[in-house]
């Protein structure tokens, strides 16, 4: 047992019909019917094989798409295509998540056997809507149709998708209340590496955060600056520019439409009450930069501009090289620039490739941040790849995440 949660090491799997939850979700290519990255599903590999070789009959489940946008909604047979690519082993697959025929299947399973069922975000107990707006108990949970469907038919429940424990939904947290659980390996070496950031970094400790999602790095910015966590925060993508307007910075009609056209005002607000505890650990860009039939840079004390502000300028790159230079530890969360263009991934393809090239411990995460490091070609060049997003931003506020808690829970319930 680890953190108070089983871990693989602490069950005999043999023969018993294993209930696995994964985050396979993965991004998705609708006008050529693909997977455009696997990651996720490489990452998951290593739980998938240990459960099978110890003769496991194993129903994996995983959601696919963001609920919000539900067009994102596709069949995870996909994914039972490269998960056997990667085996080297067949993954039935069925178009079933708990009816008659996905039971009739997990009941005909042989040892070693892998069975994915559907897109589980295909129940309406699974979408995000249900989530917020019910707000059920991890025993209510487990009385939902997906839970008191499959659990009967389970010996064992896993949990493997760390990306998703911040989520409280069926498949999530509801199996813990009724089965024996345990942590797959993704979710203990996350959950390892994520605790050695938020209690004993090596010294200086440094964040790069950047991206789009700012309230992602909002919800951790009073945590790590406040334990003293990290000793600086550099700043880049929407943030920085967040930052800037709380000081009463103009940066001109376009970017600052993106700004409150994505509703940002709140994380204003909450930018001016950090910049009053810790200004001397936010570090924010000098310059920057705007497309325009090529790169052109702008320095801050310039703006506003007409341009639309889409990257970090070569003189903030080369101050942020400086200090990265001095850090033992890197945190990293979301590029620093609009990484997909040519003219705007300057800042995160530099700064990254530094980053991989120093000898330090350096920590890497969210969807975006996977996307653009297979991108440069620098999957094996940090310490570690988190596949978590908001799971990963949740835990270093310092939130107890729910499938944690489920986890718990089951630990002490069903102690031996």
């Amino acid at each position: 047992m680890k953190f108070g949660i089983n871990t693989l090491d602490d069950f005999d799997f043999k023969s018993k019909t294993v209930l696995v939850r994964l985050d396979l979700n993965s991004p998705y290519n609708k006008d050529k019917d693909c997977l455009k990255d696997i990651t996720r599903i490489s990452a998951a590999i290593p739980t998938i094989k240990e459960l099978s070789d110890k003769g496991a009959k194993l129903v994996l489940m995983s959601h696919q798409g963001g609920d919000l946008e539900y067009k994102n909604f596709v069949s995870t047979s996909h994914h039972a295509i490269e998960l056997s690519n990667l085996l080297g082993k067949n993954v039935i697959f069925i178009d079933d998540i708990c009816g008659p025929a996905a039971r009739v299947s997990i009941k005909n399973l042989k040892d070693g056997q892998i069975l994915l069922l559907d897109n589980v975000r295909y129940m309406a107990e699974e979408m995000t809507l249900f989530e917020t707006k019910l707000k059920l108990s991890s025993e209510d949970q487990a009385k939902t149709i997906v839970v008191k469907k499959i659990a009967p038919l389970g010996d064992i429940y896993v949990c493997d998708a760390f990306a998703a424990s911040h989520r409280n939904q069926p498949t999530l947290v509801g199996f813990e209340e009724l089965l024996p659980s345990a942590m797959g390996r993704l979710f203990e070496k996350e959950y390892e590496i994520l605790s050695k950031i938020m209690t004993r970094p090596d010294k200086p400790c440094l964040f790069l955060l950047g991206g789009a999602k700012v309230e992602d790095t909002f919800l951790m910015l009073n945590a790590v600056l406040g334990n003293s966590i990290a000793d600086e925060v550099l700043c880049g993508g929407l943030a920085a520019q967040v930052f800037l307007i709380s000081m009463g910075k103009k940066l001109g009609e376009v970017s600052e439409a993106v700004i409150y056209g994505k509703k940002l005002e709140p994380y204003i607000e909450m930018a001016k009450v950090i910049l009053e505890k810790y200004s001397d650990k936010i570090i924010l860009p000098s310059d920057f930069a705007y497309s325009e039939n090529g790169r052109f840079e702008i320095n801050a004390s310039a703006l506003p501009t007409d341009k639309m502000i889409s990257d970090i300028g070569s003189k903030s790159v080369s101050f942020y090289k400086d200090k990265l230079s001095k850090a033992k530890t890197v945190f990293i969360n979301g590029p620093t620039g609009i990484f997909e263009e040519k003219d705007s991934e300057y800042s995160t393809k530099e700064l990254w490739n530094h980053i991989a090239n120093l000898k330090i411990f350096s920590v890497i995460g969210g969807g975006d941040s996977i996307t653009a490091v297979n991108k440069y070609n620098l999957k094996n060049s940090f310490s570690y790849i988190c596949t978590g997003g908001g799971a990963m931003v949740r835990f270093l506020s310092g939130e107890e995440l729910p499938v944690v808690k489920a986890l718990k829970k089951s630990a002490q319930k069903f102690k031996k």
